[in-house]
C-alpha cells in the first residue's frame, strides 16, 4: 500500500487534482493500492520554516517533514509520500530542493511549488504580501490556489516513488528514472520506465507487463470518474470536473500501443 498525504494549507490541492494523483500512482505502480490521507496544515506538523531570501516565498524544513512522516507511517504501508505546494529546504545553507525520498525508510516529500508558472512573480499565491518576522506556529499565509496535476507532477511522483523501490537513476535508456538538474531537463524525461527499470519494478510488485500497459492506456484515455467507486463518486459530486492532460499523453499512448502489439495482447 502507498499512502499519500497533503501538506500545507488544506485547500492547496483540490479534490480533483488529488484524484488524478491517486489514480496515476495506482496505475504506474500497478498492483498496489493507494490511500489518500487527510490533509495536514503546517502548524499541525510543528515543522521549522523560513522565508527564502531570494524568492521571498515560504519554505518548510525537509528534515522535520520526513520525521513527521516517519511517525505517521503504518506498519502495513510500503511507503508514505507527502506532497505540498510550499517550498522545501534541507538545511539553512541550501537555497531549496524539489523533493527527497528515502530508499531504505519508504518515505518521501515532494514540493510542486516551483512548477507553478507564477512562482517567481509578484502574483504567486505563496509569496509574502508583507515583510513580517515569521513566528513558529503562525504559518498560514498561503492563499488558496489549485495545483493542477500535469505531466510534471506525474513524472515527478513516478520518479521519486521509483527510488523507494530501490531503483537508482537510469543511465541506460530514455526513462522516467533519469536524473535531472533543472526543470527543462526534467521535462524531457518520458512518463514511464524503460524496459530495464520496468523489469526491476516488476520483480518488486509482481504485475503482468501487458496488464499494466492496458491499465496505463485506460488511465490516459479514460474519464477519471469511471475508475471511482460509488462512495467516492458520491462524495465528489460537488467538486468541479478535473480533466487530465490527455492530449499531452499522445507519445506515451503510441509507445504503449506498440508494446501491446509486440506482446500480442491487444
Amino acid at each position: 500500500m502507498i499512502l499519500i498525504e497533503r501538506r500545507g494549507e488544506a485547500f492547496a490541492f483540490s479534490n480533483g487534482s488529488m484524484k488524478v494523483i491517486r489514480h496515476s500512482v495506482e496505475t504506474f505502480f500497478y498492483g498496489l493500492s493507494v490511500k489518500l490521507l487527510p490533509a495536514v496544515t503546517v502548524p499541525e506538523t510543528r515543522c521549522s520554516f523560513r522565508v527564502n531570501s531570494s524568492s521571498h516565498n515560504l519554505q518548510i524544513s525537509l528534515g522535520d517533514l520526513l520525521q513527521f512522516l516517519w511517525k505517521r507511517k503504518p506498519k502495513d504501508a510500503f511507503c508514505i509520500v507527502g506532497i505540498t505546494m510550499i517550498g522545501l529546504y534541507p538545511k539553512d545553507s541550501w537555497n531549496f530542493v524539489f523533493r527527497e525520498a528515502s530508499l531504505s525508510m519508504g518515505m518521501g516529500v515532494f514540493s510542486f511549488a516551483r512548477y507553478d508558472d507564477n512562482f517567481y512573480s509578484q502574483s504567486y499565491a505563496g509569496r509574502l504580501k508583507k515583510r513580517l518576522q515569521a513566528k513558529q506556529g503562525d504559518y498560514s499565509p498561503h492563499h488558496q490556489h489549485a495545483a493542477a496535476a500535469n505531466l510534471q507532477d506525474v513524472s515527478l511522483q513516478t520518479h521519486e516513488i521509483g527510488h523507494m523501490f530501490g531503483i537508482h537513476h537510469c543511465q541506460w535508456l530514455s526513462c522516467v528514472m533519469q536524473g535531472s538538474n533543472h526543470l527543462e531537463e526534467s521535462d524531457r524525461r518520458p512518463l514511464d520506465f524503460c524496459p530495464i527499470c520496468l523489469r526491476k519494478l516488476q520483480v518488486s510488485v509482481g504485475f503482468k507487463i501487458s496488464e499494466r500497459y492496458k491499465a496505463l492506456l485506460h488511465w490516459m484515455e479514460g474519464d477519471q470518474s469511471q475508475t471511482s467507486g460509488p462512495e467516492e463518486a458520491t462524495s465528489c459530486q460537488s467538486v468541479p470536473h478535473f480533466s487530465k492532460p490527455t492530449e499531452a499523453f499522445q507519445t506515451s499512448r503510441l509507445w504503449l500501443n506498440r508494446c501491446l502489439d509486440i506482446l500480442g495482447k491487444r
